[in-house]
């Protein structure tokens, strides 16, 4: 499925929809950095890409990129009210707070080593 979708890359179907299936299939291949960077894509694309933003937050948390993920979300977050998607809005919701209070204590614990 990688190889099918990547061959379609730069041709007249090359779109938000594209990379996102593409970040999707990576992720699901445990390919993290290369699915965010599909999916920053897709959402550079389409802003309102609610389901790419999530997919992209996901993606960071896996690559432990927890800022970044955080960030991903809020934006998901603002795309998801603009266009109406409750549900979306919702589920980014709980993920970002739950990244924040997981940057939080990670801040606030000491460093050891």
């Amino acid at each position: 499925m990688i190889s099918t979708l990547e061959k379609l890359l730069g041709t007249a179907r090359d779109g938000a929809l594209l990379r996102y299936s593409l970040g999707l299939e990576y992720a699901k291949a445990g390919r993290h950095a290369e699915a965010a960077a599909q999916l920053r894509e897709a959402v550079a694309r389409d802003p309102l890409y609610s389901a790419a933003w999530k997919a992209l937050g996901k993606a960071l948390s896996e690559t432990s990129a927890l800022g970044d993920a955080l960030e991903a979300y809020r934006h998901g977050i603002e795309a998801a009210k603009k266009k109406g998607d409750r549900q979306a809005e919702k589920e980014m919701t709980v993920f970002a707070r739950r990244l924040a209070r997981e940057i939080e204590k990670r801040r606030l614990r000491p460093e050891t080593g």
